[in-house]
């Protein structure tokens, strides 16, 4: 019998997107199913609480239209839009990521 407390919420949805690796992107809604037990929204909240300089790629997470969901005054948008692109990720003429190209699908 395992007696060990699952972990928090935050800490198991920083487990699943830490595991996207560079190049491919993953929903809100896809992390939230991995995780059970939690909505996109609150997938997006875990990735706005982010702690600055660690190691989650909060960027590779976005939204099921393909999209770069719109961040506080839009600085963060556009920083998550140069993040994909460095990492080779194009988005189209609509702003989108193609999902068969880039999508993220775990082992």
């Amino acid at each position: 019998m395992n007696d060990t407390p699952p972990l928090p919420l935050y800490q198991r949805i920083y487990a699943i997107v830490r595991q996207i690796p560079a190049g491919k992107v993953a929903t809100y809604g896809q992390i939230a199913r991995i995780v059970g037990g939690c909505t996109p929204r609150m997938v997006g909240y875990a990735m706005s609480a982010t702690p600055t300089g660690s190691d989650i790629p909060w960027q590779r997470v976005i939204n099921a239209q393909g999209k770069v969901s719109p961040h506080g005054d839009g600085f963060g948008t556009e920083m998550q839009r140069a993040l994909l692109m460095e990492e080779g990720i194009a988005f189209d003429s609509q702003e989108q990521v193609d999902f068969d190209r880039f999508g993220w699908l775990p082992d």
